[in-house]
Parts: structure tokens; C-alpha cells; sequence
């Protein structure tokens, strides 16, 4: 396991298309933004105890997001 040291704004590539970036860190929570294709699906490890049709599911695409500020 390879483990970085990061502050606020400070961006990691992983591979060509994936970039993660450190919006905010405070107390013990870390906010990361997630650049990726919109084919890759990310999931937070909690939710792999959900069948794929559910994980699927909470994948699709929604039709207005916001992003973070």
C-alpha cells in the first residue's frame, strides 16, 4: 500500500485519466474530488456490501449534481 501526505488543493494521478484532489481537510474528515471517465464507477468501500443491480443503481447518472464550491 502506497500512502501519501497531502494538503488542501493538492491533486494525485492515478494513471492517465483519474485524478484525485484534497478539497478539505478538517478534524478527521478529508473531502477529495474525484476526476474520472464517466464509465469508471467509484464507490465508497462501505457500499460493496450491495449487489451490483443496487450499486448500479446509485451509479446512474443524475441529471443535476452540484458540484462542490
Amino acid at each position: 500500500m502506497l500512502i501519501l501526505s497531502r494538503r488542501e488543493k493538492q491533486r494525485i494521478k492515478l494513471g492517465p485519466d483519474i485524478v484525485l484532489t484534497v478539497i478539505r481537510v478538517s478534524g478527521d474528515k478529508v473531502r477529495l474530488g474525484i476526476e474520472a471517465p464517466a464509465d469508471l464507477i467509484v464507490l465508497r468501500d462501505e457500499l460493496e456490501v450491495f449487489s451490483p443491480e443496487e450499486r448500479a443503481a446509485a451509479a446512474a447518472p443524475r441529471d443535476a449534481i452540484p458540484h462542490a464550491a
